[in-house]
């Protein structure tokens, strides 16, 4: 099921994961050559995606939200 991106934070690892408005969380790397997403490097580039779609397999699964808060942030 597609989700909107509200907002972003970083894991233990310091890797960039987007909250999603459903209550889940997506890991949202830039590693060369395997997955291509530079604007997960930039603060700016965050923020375009803001509202964008991913396809959340959380909520395919009916799995509780990872999440309380709906606060967006970059």
């Amino acid at each position: 099921m597609e989700q909107p991106i509200i907002g972003y934070h970083k894991d233990e690892e310091d890797h960039w994961v987007a909250r999603l408005a459903c209550g889940h969380n997506q890991h949202v790397r830039h590693n060369p050559p395997w997955v291509e997403r530079p604007w997960v490097t930039t603060a700016m580039g965050r923020a375009s995606m803001l509202g964008t779609l991913l396809n959340c397999v959380k909520c395919d699964r009916r799995e509780p939200a990872d999440h309380a808060e709906q606060t967006p942030s970059v």
